[in-house]
């Protein structure tokens, strides 16, 4: 066995094979993959894989990854015989409520590019011949999609990596790892030791074990799923093809099916899950049959394959396979510098998971933003045992669930709060979970406010009206009118401090940070791309001490973004202060009089302009204030101590009320922002745009010097704009998006999708944003945006709609 490598990749099923060939096509040589069972079916998930094929989802990154699977293994051939099968697949619906999820299902597939078709029964009967089409609705069938056999997928990947040097060894098992000045240097294998560069952990259902020897915790768990494969059915006698029909998924019941040379292989969700800890799997991925869990699935699979009646399974699998507690993978870099990892990832994902881990190995950039599969994107709270347990074991019994984009989770709650939480409850908030933190989304307090704004507020029934009040619009018109007062304890808090700050934050940084002490600074982290990594500010405390301010959910990626960029002479600090402060939004027109109240400093404009910083005392309240406000008013984000959090709420509140300052949710804010064109990351941003086509171009400083992904912006400015972020408003009274519907142009040409929508309750139209391609992003170019089965047409507008001048946010 080789003693040395510039890689080694433990596990060689499916995703380590294609890692291994995507980093030999990158000019690897040195490449050692093993696993501890037989090459190539090895024992693991991959081995048992029924191998649907399929690139329904909701995510573009793992549409793009799914995609990407299917065309690498169209052509791939293992001891003679084809591994892919371009068949197709179908979801089936039984019921109008399966059907508009189809219709919306079919509307995101369209938004990202892929081929797909709603059918009627009787075209779903032509591709399945056996199947009951009475009992059905409709279909939607996608033609590019398909079956691989998986195991063979993974040795026919293998031997082309094998043909550009690669080396692969089965039977070889991993057991720790050797760290010098924290990097991994070495595998230690039963086998011998393989020094090394690099380590790239594939190994799925055991990923976590691994990962444990060197501290870095994987929230995954492994769970039995059971299949089962018929007798040779009469039916299909005299084919052979080994599959020439396309899989089917029928969701309403939890299952799947699809045609297995001359037999039928039924597979089901439908029993509660069998979660198994990493530590507990054993050698391979097979589970003991349940004939309890399976009864229930023999009998549903009659309802759809009449003909199955009576047939005997005779081949019956309980496999397992990697829930993580999102539902993503976990990818990318790690914090022990040298161990990457790539695992929660299954057969229809592994070609593209592949491509975009070996990408990210050899260049540090990947073709596709991977912020969703971002292994450093977990909370702490995300990575303890109960809450690992709970969430993989609910993702599971939602497989094939209708989920709402907004639908909440049930648990585990109350996991992270504002120390101002009970005076929210009193309020009457409707919570959702925001990484953890229980966030109202608006208030039940504020229902009183409804008659008042009654006709400014429109409707809203079925889909749309899911998770949704009337209520949000009073609270928008509330705060326009008066102000409120918003929770932004659940913003991460990021203190970077030291003498080599100041040049350090400028490296990262499009923006200009060099700025007077209290000044506040707005400006993206990009990559080498140019493609935007985060969106925050950054506020001069003193100099060599700076404040970071971004979103809840992105915080852990961009804390290990900051330190794996750090100096390494110690000349920086960075240290996460999110738990140690909290913070109160307080914006609107009164919100300069409320403040005066209870403040000791003058907070008058010519004193406190926009986009400064200062100490405030408020009341008893030692804090800090930034004058800036994502609401698009004027007024601050307030952050002090924890301990002083109920108080700060309490004089805040107390002090507004005769004023009519209210306390307003997440939704508000949401269409508070949209009406001023303030970006979401994670929507509006992220790594597949860079500032420009972001509209940010006013927040980047090419002139500063040299910053990460400065050659990249300078050959785009160079090149100019293909595309560009765009507001819409729709034309109709009654249009709707939610998000990642398809725009068309009037010609019927896909153009793109909305990132984000909302109703403006202050301009009184429904806005939606979208990156357009240039030629339709002129103000006055119309559209259609297609909302389940139908269309609205949308104008480009101004962007933003509501005070343009900024006057509001300036006075």
């Amino acid at each position: 066995m080789r003693e040395q490598a510039q890689v080694v990749i433990i596990g060689a099923g499916i995703v380590g094979c294609s890692a291994a060939y995507h980093l030999t096509r990158l000019g690897w040589r040195d490449v050692v993959v093993i696993d501890q069972g037989p090459l190539f079916e090895t024992g693991g998930s991959t081995s048992h894989a029924p191998g649907i094929t399929f690139g329904t989802n909701p995510s573009l990154m793992m549409t793009q990854m799914s995609e990407y699977t299917v065309r690498l293994l169209d052509g791939l051939v293992f001891e003679g015989e084809p591994v892919w099968y371009k068949v197709g697949t179908l979801e089936v619906a039984t019921t109008e409520e399966r059907m508009q999820e189809l219709w919306r299902r079919h509307n995101t597939n369209t938004a990202y590019g892929v081929e797909n078709y709603l059918i009627s029964p009787q075209e779903v009967k032509e591709l399945v011949p056996i199947i009951d089409e009475t009992v059905l609705k409709g279909g939607m069938y996608r033609p590019n999609d398909g079956n691989t056999k998986a195991w063979q997928a993974a040795g026919a990947l293998a031997q082309l990596a094998m043909a550009e040097g690669a080396v692969f060894y089965g039977g070889v098992t991993a057991t720790d790892f050797e760290l010098t000045g924290g990097r991994v240097t070495a595998v230690l294998t039963d086998k011998g030791r393989i020094e090394c560069e690099q380590v790239l952990l594939c190994t799925n259902i055991w990923g976590a074990v691994l990962a444990d020897k060197v501290g870095v915790t994987l929230p995954m768990m492994a769970c039995a799923h059971q299949y089962a494969v018929t007798e040779p059915l009469p039916e299909l006698a005299g084919e052979t093809r080994w599959i020439y029909q396309p899989p089917v998924r029928l969701q309403e019941r939890a299952m799947y099916f699809r045609q297995w040379d001359d037999a039928y292989c039924t597979g089901s969700y439908r029993h509660e899950p069998r979660i198994v800890s990493p530590y507990e799997v054993g050698q391979d991925a097979y589970w003991q049959w349940r004939e309890d869990d399976w009864a229930v699935a023999a009998e549903d699979a009659l309802y759809l394959y009449p003909c199955l009646r009576g047939r005997e399974y005779v081949t019956k699998v309980n496999g397992m396979f990697v829930f993580s507690v999102d539902g993503f993978p976990m990818m990318g870099p790690t914090k022990v510098p040298g161990f990457w990892s790539c695992v929660g990832i299954w057969v229809t994902h592994a070609g593209g998971a592949g491509k975009a881990i070996a990408e990210w190995m050899a260049r540090g950039t990947t073709e596709w933003d991977m912020r969703e599969a971002d292994v450093n994107r977990f909370h702490a709270h995300q990575q303890t045992k109960r809450y690992i347990q709970i969430r993989t074991a609910q993702n599971y019994r939602e497989v094939y669930d209708i989920i709402h984009p907004l639908d909440q989770m049930r648990e585990p709650r109350n996991v992270r709060l504002a120390p101002y939480h009970a005076r929210l409850q009193a309020q009457q908030g409707e919570f959702f979970s925001v990484s953890g933190w229980e966030a109202a989304q608006w208030y039940g307090e504020n229902a009183r406010l409804l008659e008042k704004y009654e006709d400014q507020i429109p409707e809203r029934s079925g889909w749309e009206a899911r998770f949704w009040s009337r209520i949000q619009g009073a609270e928008h018109l509330a705060v326009r009118k008066n102000g409120g007062l918003f929770n932004i304890s659940t913003f991460t808090k990021i203190e970077v401090a030291g003498a080599g700050a100041l040049d350090y934050l400028e490296r990262l940084a499009a923006n200009q940070i060099e700025q007077p002490v209290g000044k506040i600074v707005y400006t993206s982290l990009l990559n080498t791309q140019g493609g935007i990594k985060a969106d925050l500010t950054v506020t001069r405390l003193a100099e060599d001490h700076f404040w970071l301010l971004t979103g809840a959910g992105t915080g852990p990626a961009d804390l290990f973004w900051l330190n794996s960029h750090a100096p390494a002479d110690g000349s920086v600090m960075i240290r996460d202060l999110t738990s140690a402060y909290t913070g109160v939004g307080l914006w609107g027109p009164q919100a300069r009089a409320v403040l005066q109240s209870v403040a000791d400093e003058d907070v008058s404009n010519d004193v406190w302009p926009y986009f400064t910083a200062r100490p405030v005392t408020i009341d008893t309240i030692p804090a800090y204030a930034l004058r800036l406000s994502y609401a698009g008013e004027l007024g601050w984000e307030i952050y002090c101590r924890a301990e002083f959090g109920l108080r700060l709420w309490d004089v805040l509140w107390e002090t507004g009320r005769p004023s009519g300052l209210i306390a307003f949710g997440g939704g508000a804010f949401n269409s508070l922002r949209l009406e001023k064109g303030y970006r979401g990351y994670g929507a509006e941003l992220h790594s597949d745009y860079n500032p420009y086509e972001a509209g940010l171009g006013w927040a980047v400083r090419l002139h500063k010097g040299e910053f990460i992904g400065r050659e990249a912006l300078l050959k785009a400015k160079e090149k100019g704009l293909s595309r560009k972020l765009c507001c819409l408003t729709f034309d109709e009274p009654d249009g709707m998006a939610l998000g990642k519907e398809p725009i068309f142009s009037l010609a019927g040409e896909t153009l793109g999708y909305v990132t984000s929508a909302d109703y403006g309750y202050s301009v009184g139209k429904f806005i939606a944003y979208a990156y357009l391609p240039i030629a339709y992003a002129t103000k006055g170019t119309q559209v259609n945006i297609q909302y389940f089965d139908r269309q609205y047409r949308a104008t480009v507008a101004d962007d933003p709609l509501f005070d343009a001048g900024m006057v509001r946010l300036k006075s």
